[in-house]
């Protein structure tokens, strides 16, 4: 068994310093990088549930989506650059079922759908829906912005999340991997919603609300529609500044978020949610990941992921190891 660490960045299209997916290999001393393979801006990646397929956004102003293969730890491209239908994906997601990848495209303001074979290739384009619509925010939300896209348990229903009009639009997904609209759900205006996670076995998730430094409980009252039940500050402790919340992740253990601008991972408990310790991880960190009890931040700012225990957040100890322009991490076995 082999464990590794892939890294994806934000490369020179997009003014990073990346050179594209990175494999690290992960031991008892810590990360070792072992070898990278050139993407652009490979800035979201996604397991595939059941296949040794990985996807990753290509980030940039045309736009795509490509999958790796990961047989015997080896990442080798298979479907290079398929147009994902507006600029700059963020985020994608698989369905349960392995059928359909589903796309976020930020600055398109888009929602795509690909089909997948029974071997995890990209068969093409099976939907797009546009948003429209604006915000408060002039400068952040002159435009729709999708910037996840959530399946439910069976996969029946797909969740966006636009930052750009403060909204969750749900829809139902065929199994010719068609979106039909279902719901709506108004969230405060300016929060700018960047991230919907559910909490298993419950019908509450959170939204972690970007523009309006938050973390938002809600309920989802029938399947795709939610109503907001709760909100939390996305920080402990009081930071003067702006700060732009990345990524959120519900363990055994509590929830946790990334803060841009307070460069902090913050831990939550309780209910209703309270934040209880503020971390420092770097500069601009995006995404996080916590294997065997550390936690792997991509600090983007500062060209490097930073690692601490997990059970000493608050007042842990940093380990970096330097690559371009970080954006995601995700650890497997192989």
């Amino acid at each position: 068994m082999t464990d590794v660490v892939l890294v994806g960045c934000y490369t020179a299209e997009m003014g990073g310093k990346g050179g594209g997916i990175s494999t690290f290999r992960r031991d008892s001393t810590g990360l070792v990088l072992d070898s990278t393979l050139e993407l652009r801006s490979p800035s979201w990646l996604v397991k595939h549930p059941t296949l040794p397929v990985l996807y990753t956004t290509d980030e940039t102003d045309s736009g795509a989506v490509s999958s790796v293969s990961l047989v015997d730890g080896a990442l080798t491209l298979l479907d290079s650059e398929v147009p994902s239908g507006g600029a700059h994906p963020c985020h994608l997601a698989v369905t349960p079922d392995g059928r359909f990848l589903l796309c976020a495209n930020y600055t398109g303001g888009s929602l795509a759908v690909f089909g997948l074979s029974a071997e995890g290739r990209i068969t093409g384009r099976t939907d797009l829906v546009q948003h429209s619509g604006t915000g408060p925010n002039e400068v952040r939300q002159e435009a729709a912005h999708v910037h996840m896209a959530v399946p439910s348990a069976d996969g029946s229903v797909v969740s966006a999340v636009d930052l750009g009009t403060d909204e969750i639009r749900s829809y139902t997904l065929s199994d010719a991997g068609e979106l039909t609209p279902l719901a709506v759900s108004k969230l405060p205006a300016g929060s700018g919603p960047r991230q919907l996670v559910r909490i298993p076995g419950s019908d509450l998730a959170y939204v972690a609300c970007e523009l309006s430094s938050e973390v938002l409980t809600v309920r989802e009252t029938s399947p795709g529609a939610f109503e907001v039940v709760a909100s939390t500050p996305a920080t402990h402790d009081a930071f003067d500044g702006e700060n732009i919340v990345a990524h959120l992740e519900i363990l055994d253990s509590g929830v946790y978020l990334s803060n841009r601008g307070a460069d902090c991972v913050t831990s939550f408990s309780g209910s209703p949610l309270a934040a209880s310790a503020d971390q420092a991880c770097g500069a601009h960190p995006r995404h996080f990941a916590v294997v065997d009890g550390v936690c792997y931040v991509a600090a983007q700012f500062d060209d490097k992921i930073t690692a601490f225990p997990l059970d000493e957040l608050g007042k842990a100890e940093i380990v970096e190891y330097p690559t371009g322009s970080p954006s995601f991490v995700l650890p497997l076995t192989f």
